[in-house]
């Protein structure tokens, strides 16, 4: 069990209800396009701090999506700048109400060994060096070109452009599924 819960938002009775983070909605992105059952998906993650320069990682949004991800079957290969020392530990405890969660998370030492023969990117917190990658490079690392980003950090035009389909956080995607 998480060591906390997001707050819930209120919704109104004619709006439809949202997730309470941002995190939250990038796992619903996730399902959506790739089924409820994830198991044998594997996703880069890059981003595990609160916020970018810092290892902080008590509150950040990485533990929620990780866990939302590990507990139906996926396996994620995780880089942060900072923080993967400090979210070994962290996400050690989270995972475990998991059988072998942690086990299913590898930790990597750069952004381009997280990305080899994963389903999707997932972009949780918004580093300077994250800001402009190769994309032809991550196109050419994951096994599907698709990026989900929870900072909207690229141009959904521009993603298209690279032939990358792309979700963002209150955009449209690029290629709807």
């Amino acid at each position: 069990m998480l060591p906390f819960k997001p707050p819930d938002r209120p919704t109104c009775s004619t709006c439809l209800p949202l997730p309470a983070t941002s995190e939250a909605y990038l796992g619903v992105k996730v399902v959506d396009r790739f089924g409820d059952n994830l198991s044998g998906r594997h996703f880069a993650i890059w981003g595990l701090a609160f916020k970018p320069n810092t290892d902080d990682m008590r509150e950040a949004p990485s533990r929620v999506l990780i866990h939302e991800l590990i507990s139906p079957g996926a396996t994620v290969a995780v880089y942060d700048p900072l923080a993967s020392k400090d979210a070994r530990h962290v996400l050690e405890a989270d995972m475990g109400d998991i059988p072998d969660g942690y086990q299913r998370i590898r930790f990597c030492d750069n952004s381009k060994n997280a990305l080899q023969d994963a389903d999707a990117l997932i972009i949780i917190t918004e580093w300077k060096t994250f800001r402009s990658p190769d994309f032809q490079q991550i196109k050419a690392l994951l096994k599907n070109p698709v990026i989900f980003d929870g900072r909207n950090l690229f141009k959904p035009w521009a993603m298209a452009h690279a032939g990358i389909e792309y979700h963002g956080i209150g955009r449209s995607s690029t290629n709807e599924s």
